[in-house]
Formats: C-alpha cells, structure tokens, sequence
C-alpha cells in the first residue's frame, strides 16, 4: 500500500507509511479528531512532562496503547525514548515486527513526537 508524504507530497510505502502513520496517531491527541473522537493517543499529554521514570513509562504504555489499537501493520517488539532537540520534543524508538507477510519482516522506526 502507498501513501502520501505529509511535508513533500511524494509517494510513499513500506515503512515510510508506517513510520509516518505511526507518528500521526502518537502526535494526535484523543478527543482532537472530529468525527472520531476516539483516535489518536496520551503521548502528546506526556510528553511536556518532566521526564522521570514513571512518566516515561507511561509514555512507552500510551504508544503500545495507541499503536496496538490504530496501525495494524505492525506488531511492537520494543518501545524505547531519545530526547528531543527541544523541550516538549522526543523521538519514540520502535522496534516492530510487519503483520500480513509470510517473513515477518522486523524494523526499527524513529518516529519524532513533538508539540
């Protein structure tokens, strides 16, 4: 399947598209998305928080949350955090497994979060 970059317009698939969907869904907050209220994730609550080791580890249970519920494409083997270059910003690390192929192809996608 293809999709359409957000910023450039191009054509994009694989784990592209799921690396930019996945980012969709964690930078979205629920409630924001008229017509389906239920969509999206906790992440953008958090992630201005001070980072400590319970709330990191909410983030890592909203973006399982999130992800589990909304991108079916992948199944999550790891969740990890890098700091961001500014404050209320962070990269969500996700080690995935694809669903739907016979190799069970695994990646690892950076998927910035920001405000």
């Amino acid at each position: 399947m293809a999709a359409m970059d957000e910023t450039t317009g191009e054509l994009i698939e694989g784990d592209d598209d799921i690396r930019q969907s996945a980012g969709i869904i964690l930078r979205t907050r629920i409630g924001s998305c008229v017509g389906r209220r239920e969509f999206g994730s906790l992440v953008p609550d958090l992630i201005d928080q001070p980072m400590t080791r319970a709330n990191i580890l909410r983030i890592y249970a909203a973006t399982v949350i999130a992800l589990t519920r909304w991108e079916d494409r992948i199944r999550l083997d790891q969740v990890g955090l890098m700091a961001g270059a500014t404050r209320g910003s962070a990269v969500v690390v996700l080690d995935t497994r694809h669903t739907g192929t016979a190799s069970n192809a695994r990646s690892r996608l950076l998927v910035p979060v920001s405000l």
